[in-house]
């Protein structure tokens, strides 16, 4: 009963249509969003804010632009790293390219081009679909790859790819500390994440759906699959850009291609399987849990007393984290918001067993 809406009347649809329409809902938020706004800035350590805080934040947002294109629309992608590169790179050359550019204009306008090759190895989409689809988006890693490391243009002619920023500020305040970092990366993913919210909520997002779940029924029933496919595409790049942008930016300040390389890709497909396709909360479940859980599995034998290895700790915590991944896919192959909805449901008729 703790969960119930009953008294809570709707009178009109903007009512109705509310993002959050459940009362206890919009506690929880704004209660959590004081708490990440306010409370961690002033209370977290600084190890906490750079090894947990900003690449969950991060990676949350990358996640959540792949969520739009493979759990809400169905387009399987193992490009995504290169996205993100796209757009590290791209701001980047905005960055030391043009005098006085300003940083939130870099990492949009990387997203732009991000957007760009997105939509172009998007194109494939049209025709095919599946396991090809997802070898057609790996081209895309691979040529990015070879392009970051070749062209010494969008490296601004350093050999090796290697290139860094340092003495970021928004208007006209400095980014350097911690907290500082953590702000801004929330601040993006707090205005991407409403904007996400509301664009799968809308006409484009129920398209997006009609797409993943039966393309030719869509069809048939007026939506255009190249519309949807790449406006997949389009927005799923846009956000990945930014987001590698800020991994570049704001986490690592110096890195080279291999810092966006398959393997992120691969990570952040299983950011969304883990926490749950075709779900917002879904995104931050998954990256909560590809970020925080190897952390603790490093830590536990030192907080046990444990004497172990230093080479075989770091083993342990593969093998251990592979087979919780395995676990989860097994018990709840819907993910981790699977699990939180169920939960919700429990509570709307606790402490009654029926």
């Amino acid at each position: 009963m703790l969960y119930r809406e009953n008294g809570q009347f709707k009178t009109s649809y903007r009512a109705d249509q509310q993002v959050f329409p459940i009362l206890q809902d919009r506690i929880a938020i704004i209660v959590l969003l004081g708490l990440a706004v306010v409370a961690v800035p002033l209370l977290a350590s600084e190890y906490l804010m750079r090894a947990v805080l900003i690449p969950f934040l991060i990676l949350s947002l990358a996640a959540l632009g792949l969520n739009i294109l493979v759990g809400y629309c169905g387009q399987i992608s193992l490009g995504t790293g290169a996205f993100m590169a796209v757009g590290a790179y791209a701001a980047y050359n905005f960055q030391v390219r043009i005098e006085g550019m300003p940083v939130i204009a870099s990492l949009l306008l990387g997203g732009v081009f991000a957007t760009i090759v997105g939509v172009i190895f998007g194109i494939p989409s049209l025709r095919i679909k599946g396991l090809y689809l997802a070898v057609a988006t790996l081209a895309a890693q691979f040529f990015v790859d070879w392009a970051f490391l070749r062209i010494r243009w969008f490296t601004h002619d350093t050999p090796s790819g290697s290139v860094s920023v340092a003495g970021l500020s928004v208007f006209g305040y400095p980014i350097e500390s911690p907290a500082q970092k953590y702000v801004f990366c929330l601040a993006f993913l707090l205005v991407f994440g409403v904007l996400a919210k509301n664009l799968v909520r809308g006409a484009i997002g129920r398209e997006w759906m009609a797409i993943r779940d039966m393309d030719v029924a869509a069809e048939v029933i007026g939506i255009r699959p190249v519309y949807s496919k790449l406006t997949a595409f389009a927005v799923s790049s846009f956000i990945v850009g930014v987001a590698g942008g800020l991994w570049a930016f704001v986490y690592l300040g110096s890195w080279e291609p291999a810092a966006f390389s398959i393997d992120r890709s691969f990570q952040l497909l299983f950011m969304i399987i883990i926490g749950g396709l075709g779900s917002i909360m879904g995104s931050f479940f998954g990256a909560a849990f590809i970020v925080v859980l190897p952390i603790v599995l490093d830590n536990l034998p030192q907080l046990f007393g444990i004497p172990i290895d230093t080479a075989m700790a770091s083993h342990l915590t593969f093998m251990i984290f592979g087979s919780l991944i395995v676990f989860f896919l097994i018990v709840e192959p819907h993910g981790l918001a699977r699990l939180w909805s169920t939960a919700k449901e429990k509570l709307r008729l606790w402490p009654f067993p029926h």
